[in-house]
């Protein structure tokens, strides 16, 4: 048996003892191959460059990557892209629409940037059926309370659909990452319904605490407790009642397939931090499946 078959059943015995229909994942990446090729060559420079090697586990063609996140249990699955700069967002949201038309089970991702003409695109994405969108203010270097974003945040707001957004300061710091930038946007715009990618890391507490304020934020667990991750930025052991406490809005999140270890490694994780079943159900599936309406 192949070590992917094994993680696959490994997978399959941990949903079968919670009763849950598989895996909820808000936190993947599917992208035009041109670009995931200059992310992946990003994470390949990071070894020599921070002596912090980051294999990419699951380097594979489209549709074996798909495959695998299937053969994982995954049920519901995200398309994350995101613009570096002005002009992509447009053509990444189209590439983003016909990837779903012919992906049923991946939710309809799209991505937005400061720059003229951003809420007619966002509008139009919506229109087109997006559920879910994507913003890195670390990579985009941008403030997300830019005022030509105004607009855009509002449609979000106004429509209820949710927005991945990395707005920690791990792996490095941005211009624009913590938890006050996001903290002057949800006091703008109070009603949007935000994931914080990585649970905010390193800034846990201080995300938890955007969660605790505002009924629409919640966190997404990419990265997050995993050995990799801890031995950088550990999760602080005195916040772990808070976990429990907003169970409800925490979300799968894997970073599959640019993750440097195994994809089931994240959901070992997140059972070894011993919050007890049914938080682990909400976590993996139920949680996802309530915010995006995912019927199995």
């Amino acid at each position: 048996m192949s070590g992917e078959a094994r993680e696959s059943d490994g997978i399959r015995a941990l949903v079968e003892r919670l009763g849950i229909p598989g895996l909820v994942d808000v936190h993947t990446h599917f992208m035009p191959q041109n670009v995931l090729d200059k992310v992946w060559a990003y994470f390949d420079a990071v070894g020599p460059l921070t002596g912090m090697e980051w294999p990419i586990t699951y380097r594979e063609e489209e549709e074996r990557r798909l495959a695998l996140l299937r053969g994982f249990g995954a049920v519901a699955f995200t398309a994350m892209l995101y613009p570096h700069k002005p002009g992509m967002a447009a053509w990444l949201n189209s590439w983003a629409a016909d990837f779903a038309s012919r992906t049923p089970d991946c939710l309809h991702t799209a991505t937005f940037f400061p720059e003229p003409g951003v809420e007619t695109y966002v509008r139009e994405a919506l229109d087109a059926g997006a559920r879910v969108f994507k913003v890195h203010l670390q990579v985009g270097g941008f403030d997300p309370t830019d005022p030509r974003l105004d607009g855009a945040w509002g449609a979000l707001a106004d429509s209820g659909t949710p927005v991945v957004v990395h707005c920690g300061s791990g792996p490095t710091p941005g211009r624009f990452t913590g938890p006050e930038p996001m903290g002057r946007l949800l006091a703008r715009h109070p009603g949007l319904r935000v994931i914080v990618a990585h649970m905010g890391m390193p800034e846990y507490g201080d995300f938890l605490d955007l969660v605790q304020r505002y009924e629409g934020v919640h966190l997404d667990t990419t990265m997050a407790f995993t050995d990799f991750s801890e031995r950088l930025a550990p999760f602080p052991r005195a916040e772990l009642k808070r976990l429990v406490d907003v169970g409800d809005r925490i979300l799968l999140g894997s970073d599959f397939p640019n993750i440097p270890y195994p994809y089931a490694h994240q959901l070992h994780a997140l059972e070894r931090l011993g919050l007890g079943d049914d938080w682990l159900r909400g976590v993996l599936y139920e949680n996802g499946a309530a915010l995006f309406h995912v019927k199995r």
